[in-house]
């Protein structure tokens, strides 16, 4: 009985009241332009992911730290270093590669300046030594020389449990993309986090526009929720939802809005998309990668297991406040 339904398209949004703002990927024109004079250029309508791998499945004898031309801290950048045999066959797997089809709204995304690294590789063998791959300004310490081509990996969280692969963004199918990453030397085993993908999706600039609550810290009525936060999957979606709820309802109580603990899937996916570098924010999926280091040494066999049992007793703690 306190719950009124409105169809109807939404051009705008209302300049009172507490707003759930939950539009999804593919926000209306009108909405979208409401929201961008909300924003300002911190409103993206594609997103270009390059695969994440995760830190502890990289073979660390192949790969090597360091910044082109020694600027930088020295280990802001993890990089594959290729000899030309190895870099050939790479970009031949590439052309091969199966490639998802676009659909007709998405036909566009293959914009200059992001372009998908196998559309590159087809435009010239030695392409990706002069774009992504180029060797240029690094040297590999164990040679003493830089390689033939490189592939740069850089930390995609505070932790760096969690690497990306730099100018990898790709619309190869997830399969071929295990398949042909996996060609990298060091990348041999490794562990996706995230595969890449290139897609319509309308998301906002979660780092630099909101609280961990979801709120928008220019105006804290206004709480976002689901894929337009920067949250990947339909689950990773509802929990964003579900928090927006809560939220919604705290400050009607004149209630603090309760955030779950990082150490829960929830709140970590909240702690990532809220204090993620915002120069290279992408959408991001909840995986374990996004959780706090565990205290002391424990075998990777037995991380997770950890990693699940300390959420659930976090889970539990704070329902106990809430």
């Amino acid at each position: 009985p306190l719950i009124r339904v409105e169809h109807g398209e939404v051009a705008g949004i209302p300049l009172d009241g507490h707003v759930i703002i939950a539009s999804g990927p593919l926000t209306s024109d009108a909405l979208a332009e409401a929201l961008a004079e909300l924003t300002g250029d911190r409103l993206y309508f594609y997103d270009a992911i390059a695969p994440i791998v995760a830190a502890d499945s990289l073979d660390q004898g192949k790969v090597f730290y360091a910044s082109r031309y020694g600027k930088g801290d020295g280990d802001d950048y993890l990089n594959c270093p290729l000899d030309e045999s190895e870099y050939l066959r790479f970009v031949d797997e590439l052309l091969r590669g199966e490639k998802v089809p676009a659909r007709d709204f998405e036909k566009i995304v293959h914009f200059e300046g992001c372009m998908p690294v196998e559309e590159l590789a087809s435009r010239g063998v030695e392409t990706l030594r002069f774009g992504p791959m180029k060797p240029v300004g690094l040297v590999d310490p164990r040679t003493g020389r830089e390689p033939h081509a490189v592939i740069q990996l850089r930390a995609e969280n505070r932790e760096k449990t969690m690497y990306n692969l730099v100018g990898f963004q790709t619309k190869l199918t997830y399969g071929e993309q295990r398949r042909i990453f996996r060609l990298i030397p060091g990348l041999e085993n490794v562990e996706f986090v995230r595969l890449g993908s290139m897609h319509r999706n309308t998301f906002i600039n979660s780092p630099s526009l909101l609280h961990p609550s979801q709120q928008l810290k220019g105006d804290p009525r206004i709480i976002f929720a689901g894929q337009i936060t920067g949250v990947e999957g339909y689950v990773e979606s509802a929990a964003s939802g579900f928090l927006a709820g809560m939220t919604a309802a705290a400050l009607l109580q004149g209630r603090e809005s309760a955030v779950p603990p990082p150490e829960t899937a929830l709140g970590a996916l909240m702690a990532h998309i809220t204090n993620a570098d915002a120069k290279h924010f992408q959408p991001m999926n909840v995986n374990y990668g996004l959780f706090p280091e565990l205290p002391g040494r424990v075998k990777k066999k037995e991380r997770r297991q950890k990693l699940a049992e300390r959420a659930l007793a976090a889970l539990e703690e704070w329902k106990d406040k809430i």
